[in-house]
């Protein structure tokens, strides 16, 4: 396998793959990048065995091939090199040599036949969706996926596609976000599938463009097309919770407040909370938001807002870091705050807008 290139050329499609190899391995071959030289193409494949990251660069070819190299060391290689620098690549035997320059390299290489692929996914739905509006689903929502979870359904997000909607939601249990866009066309089958951690932070990752990206989801894979790069994941194997039993249908106390100033007060609030459960009183009254925080060490802290409420007073408890990240993934200057009573969780959403909703959980004091 022989091929020359351009630095650039190669760096971008490496920089693209290279974040998904793990530093430590079960496998040796999973620390390596697959690379295939073929029709004026390079393509390059890493893998965890959970998400495959393919990207193409357009190369001159002198002898077709596919060998795997110690991925972070040909990325560092290449990055290393001056700007601009013309790149050659020469395999023979267990060996490869990148020369540039005066500058060599010799890395050792294992035979691309070790490298797990994923070939075809047997797609069961296709759909459409802009970068644009796949990142806003994923940033809406992933900061509520659960770490490490015995219910491993809940270590991702679930992905929902009916006749009109294309629905992230997340949830670990004690908080909830659910977000939403329209679809340009019906799909004509409703289906859901969970998408690892791991996997949705990098998709998060490469969601950075504003043209369409085609997702076809099969049986056990997720398959995303981003231009020149292919990003195949598997989808975790388990029943989501019935999400929209967790969501107030129509809380018996909505007061609408400043988003900024209702996260400033919290972030305040938060700092004399419990280090250990983070929890904050949250205190509705007459025409006030009160917010109250203590620690072991005996301090406190208390924030009151002016707010348009005539109702009955209620005491309820909260994380004070699940509210300050719903409120972060609400866009609008305002935000309807919805409680129904003190065991029963709080809805928080932008006025007049269903497609982002988040919930949060209340905690004993």
């Amino acid at each position: 396998m022989k091929f020359s290139a351009d630095r650039e050329s190669i760096l971008s499609s490496l920089q693209s793959v290279i974040g998904v190899i793990e530093r430590r391995q079960t496998m040796p071959v999973l620390a390596n990048i697959l690379l295939s030289a073929s029709n004026g193409r390079l393509s390059m494949t890493a893998t965890d065995l959970e998400v495959e990251l393919v990207a193409v660069a357009n190369i001159e070819i002198q002898q077709p091939g596919d060998i795997t190299v110690p991925g972070r060391k040909f990325g560092d290689i290449i990055r290393a090199l001056t700007e601009k620098a013309e790149v050659s690549f020469n395999s023979e035997g267990d060996r490869a040599t990148v020369r540039s320059g005066k500058s060599r390299f010799a890395l050792a290489t294992l035979p691309a036949s070790d490298f797990p692929t994923v070939d075809d996914i047997h797609a069961r739905q296709t759909l459409k969706i802009s970068q644009a509006d796949l990142r806003r689903l994923i940033e809406r929502t992933q900061f509520s996926m659960a770490q490490q979870d015995v219910r491993y359904y809940l270590n991702g997000l679930l992905m929902e596609v009916d006749a009109k909607a294309i629905r992230a939601v997340a949830t670990d249990g004690h908080r909830l976000a659910l977000s939403q866009v329209a679809t340009a066309k019906d799909n004509p089958t409703a289906i859901q599938v969970i998408i690892p951690r791991k996997a949705v932070l990098e998709l998060q990752r490469l969601a950075t463009g504003t043209d369409d990206v085609d997702i076809a989801i099969g049986v056990n894979h997720v398959r995303v097309q981003f231009g020149s790069i292919r990003f195949t994941s598997k989808l975790i194997d388990g029943r989501f919770p019935d999400y929209a039993r967790v969501i107030p249908a129509s809380p018996g106390k909505v007061v609408q407040v400043d988003r900024e100033l209702l996260r400033s007060a919290l972030s305040r609030t938060a700092i004399l909370s419990n280090e250990k459960f983070r929890g904050i009183r949250v205190t509705l009254k007459s025409g006030s938001l009160v917010l109250q925080a203590h620690n072991p060490e005996q301090e406190e802290a208390e924030e009151e807002l002016d707010i348009q409420y005539d109702g009955e007073e209620m005491e309820i408890g909260f994380n004070v870091t699940y509210l300050l990240e719903a409120l972060g993934a609400i866009e609008s200057s305002t935000v309807n705050f919805g409680l129904t009573d003190a065991n029963s969780s709080c809805l928080l959403q932008a006025p007049e807008a269903t497609d982002s909703k988040y919930v949060v959980m209340p905690m004993r004091l």
